[in-house]
């Protein structure tokens, strides 16, 4: 089951953003090119909340159920639901609002970029409050708990894979609006010639370029997309796309505390929601034991700068061959990928994103 251990230069200022938004229901998974699945449309068509998808892939055909237990373990402090012959069912984490759930397995691919594949049963959801010792207790966590079990609509990786470089279909809402479907990372950088260059295509793209829609936050900051920019987002707006936007994680406009997901890549890793598992110690953690599915991961990758962080990804698990992989949007794959070109997508051994890891935080 997933719990395993689960457990360029310098950049210029980039636009604030972010604030809090209700979560926008998750939508159906596209498919062959990025995971194996049977889906189905459920009568919603492509308007938000009426789209849902089977994510049977190669594995069990149902979650296990019947009776249960809760364990309560340290390093990170967390609840884990046991089922009856021991196996984990979920894990939830002490001040995260991540839950990660044992489900069908599906297997994540993308041959455009990498021979490697992930298969997990890891189904990755988001509690509506941050998870608290006892809370198992409380008739909110027994509802959704319950529902939770038998649910198979998109979880945070079948909605981040709605974006795949690779090619994912597009999806627009009841207003019109194209919420998902194949992301970019930036326009072209004319300065940079090698495609495989960090500054190839360039990064500032947020969530709302992506979407191309006007955005007002809590703090009454009123921010409006770069046409340049439409279908674009790099690691950071690609990850608050995800969680703050798809997900309902709130957001903020500015790269400081507050409440919920920053802007930018180094201020996720400080100042983020949720927990940090890994904490950033300047060198490539050795253990990785405290990693689960989900867990958003940050990388030091600028040469004359080797203790900023200035990359994030999302952590996919084990790939086939027993290696950490991870999923983030950049500018060789021009948009989200778990893929190797310009470095290969790993957190574990020598490699050039390896060798930059530094934090990983649940939110």
């Amino acid at each position: 089951m997933h719990s395993q251990p689960v457990g360029t230069g310098s950049r210029p200022t980039r636009r604030a953003v972010l604030g809090t938004i209700a979560g926008v229901a998750a939508a159906g998974v596209a498919g062959g090119y990025a995971w194996d699945h049977l889906g189905h449309d459920r009568g919603g068509g492509d308007d938000l909340g009426g789209t849902a998808a089977d994510g049977t892939g190669t594995g069990p055909s149902a979650r296990p159920t019947g009776p249960h237990t809760f364990e309560r373990l340290s390093a990170p402090d967390r609840t884990v639901v046991r089922a009856a012959d021991g196996g984990t069912l979920a894990t939830f984490t002490d001040g995260a609002r991540t839950a990660v759930l044992t489900g069908p397995s599906r297997t994540f691919s993308e041959p455009r970029t990498t021979e490697a594949k992930v298969t997990t049963d890891a189904w990755v959801r988001v509690l509506p409050h941050e998870w608290r010792q006892g809370m198992e207790k409380s008739a909110w966590f027994k509802g959704w708990f319950r529902k939770a079990l038998g649910d198979s609509s998109p979880d945070v990786f079948a909605v981040a894979f709605e974006y795949s470089s690779a090619g994912a279909p597009d999806k627009h809402n009841a207003s019109g609006v194209r919420y998902a479907g194949t992301a970019h990372f930036g326009p072209r950088n004319s300065k940079v010639n090698n495609p495989l260059d960090f500054a190839y295509h360039d990064e500032q793209s947020d969530f709302y370029d992506y979407l191309g829609i006007d955005w007002t936050f809590p703090d009454g900051t009123r921010v409006q997309p770069d046409k340049a920019r439409y279908g674009d987002v790099d690691c950071s707006g690609f990850q608050r796309l995800v969680w703050g936007y798809r997900m309902g994680i709130p957001l903020h406009n500015t790269n400081t505390r507050g409440t919920g997901l920053p802007r930018r890549a180094f201020a996720i890793a400080a100042y983020g929601p949720g927990r940090l598992v890994i904490p950033d110690t300047g060198e490539q953690p050795t253990d990785l034991g405290a990693l689960q599915p989900g867990d958003l991961v940050f990388f030091a990758i600028i040469k004359d700068r080797p203790d900023f962080i200035d990359h994030c990804g999302m952590y996919m698990g084990l790939d086939d061959q027993g290696r950490h992989r991870f999923y983030s949007s950049r500018s060789a794959a021009n948009g989200p990928t778990l893929g190797d070109l310009s470095g290969r997508s790993l957190l574990d051994g020598t490699d050039f994103y390896a060798r930059g890891f530094r934090a990983a935080r649940r939110l």
